[in-house]
C-alpha cells in the first residue's frame, strides 16, 4: 500500500513538472547567409574577383559549420555567368551541415538557353519561389527572376515580361535596368496566401529575395517593388526583407520592416562577406564576417 501510493506521488510530480514545463514563445535559433558568390572562370571585372569565389565560400562554409545553424542561405549569383561553373561551388556548398537552400539571382540564368531549364535542379531547387517553416517563423523565399529578361523561361512569362516593362518604360525609372526583374501576379498572389497563413498561425515572417524592394538606393529593386510593397504593409507579421544583388549593400528601415541588402563576396581583392543571423524574441542579431557589419534589427 505505501509503495502503490509513493508510486502515485511519483506519478503526479512527473505530470506537474511536464505541466509546468514553459515553451518559449519565439524559441532562439540562427541561420547563416551569403550573398552573391558570382563565382566563373574569368578574369577580374572592376572589382570583382570572380576567380577568387571558391575560395572565400570554403572559408565561409568552414566558419559556418562550427557553428549550430538551423540553416544557411545563399541570396542569389551563386555563379556569374556559365553553366559549368555551377561544378566549382556546388560541391563547396554541399559540404554545409545546416540545412541549405538557394535564392534564384539574375546571373544564375546567365547560361546557355538550351540549359536554364537546368538551373533549379543544379541548385538542388524544387520551385522558383518557396517557403520554410521554422520555429514559429515562416521564411518565404521570392523569385524575382520569375518576369526578367533573363529568367523568364515560358512563353507566358516573357509576354508578362515585355508587358510589365513596357508599362514602367518612359517615367525615368532608375531601377528599370535589364539586370532587375519582377514578381508575376501568380508569385505575388501565392505570397498574400503566404501571409494570411502565417497571420492565422501567429508566425512571423521573413522574406528574402535576390533584388532589393527597398534602400537608400533602389537602382537594384524589383520592377514592380511599389506593388510588393504595398502587399507587406497590410500584413503586421513581416518583420524583414533581406536581399543581394546590389554589391555595395544597403539598409533601411520602414513601418517596423528591416530591408537589409547583404553585401556581395566576390567583391574586392581581399576580403569577403558573409553573416550568421540570430533570431531572439525581441531582435535579430547579424553578426557580419569581412566587409558585412554587424547590427542588431529590432522587432517590432
Amino acid at each position: 500500500m505505501i509503495r502503490t501510493l509513493f508510486l502515485l506521488m511519483h506519478l503526479f510530480f512527473l505530470a506537474s513538472c511536464f505541466q509546468n514545463k514553459t515553451v518559449p514563445e519565439f524559441p532562439e535559433f540562427e541561420i547563416g547567409v551569403v550573398a552573391d558568390c558570382q563565382y566563373c572562370n574569368c578574369a577580374p571585372g572592376g572589382i570583382r574577383n570572380y576567380k577568387q569565389s571558391p575560395k572565400r565560400l570554403r572559408e565561409a562554409v568552414d566558419t559556418l559549420n562550427t557553428y549550430s545553424l538551423d540553416y544557411t542561405i545563399h541570396l542569389g549569383d551563386f555563379i556569374d555567368r556559365d553553366f559549368e561553373s555551377f561544378d566549382k561551388v556546388a560541391p563547396i556548398w554541399s559540404t554545409l551541415k545546416s540545412d541549405r537552400f538557394h535564392v534564384l539571382g539574375n546571373h544564375d540564368f546567365s547560361v546557355a538557353d538550351s540549359l536554364k531549364p537546368l538551373v533549379l535542379e543544379k541548385m538542388e531547387l524544387k520551385d522558383r519561389y518557396y517557403s520554410i517553416p521554422r520555429n514559429t517563423w515562416r521564411f518565404i523565399i521570392l523569385d524575382g527572376n520569375d518576369l526578367s529578361l533573363h529568367g523568364a523561361l515560358s512563353e507566358s512569362k516573357r509576354q508578362q515580361t515585355d508587358s510589365l516593362f513596357n508599362l514602367l518604360s518612359g517615367k525615368n525609372l532608375p531601377h528599370l535596368e535589364s539586370w532587375n526583374g519582377g514578381l508575376s501576379k501568380d508569385q505575388l498572389n501565392w505570397l498574400e496566401n503566404q501571409l494570411k497563413s502565417a497571420t492565422l498561425n501567429g508566425e512571423r515572417v521573413g522574406l528574402f529575395c535576390h533584388f532589393p524592394a527597398l534602400g537608400i538606393s533602389n537602382s537594384h529593386n524589383l520592377w514592380n517593388y511599389q506593388q510588393l510593397l504595398g502587399l507587406i504593409q497590410k500584413y503586421d507579421c513581416v518583420k524583414f526583407y533581406f536581399s543581394g544583388h546590389n554589391h555595395a549593400g544597403d539598409y533601411i528601415e520602414k513601418d517596423g520592416v528591416h530591408y537589409l541588402t547583404f553585401k556581395g563576396m566576390v567583391d574586392t581583392q581581399d576580403s569577403t562577406s558573409f553573416a550568421r543571423v540570430a533570431f531572439k524574441k525581441d531582435s535579430i542579431f547579424i553578426t557580419g564576417y569581412g566587409r558585412e557589419p554587424s547590427r542588431r534589427l529590432k522587432i517590432k
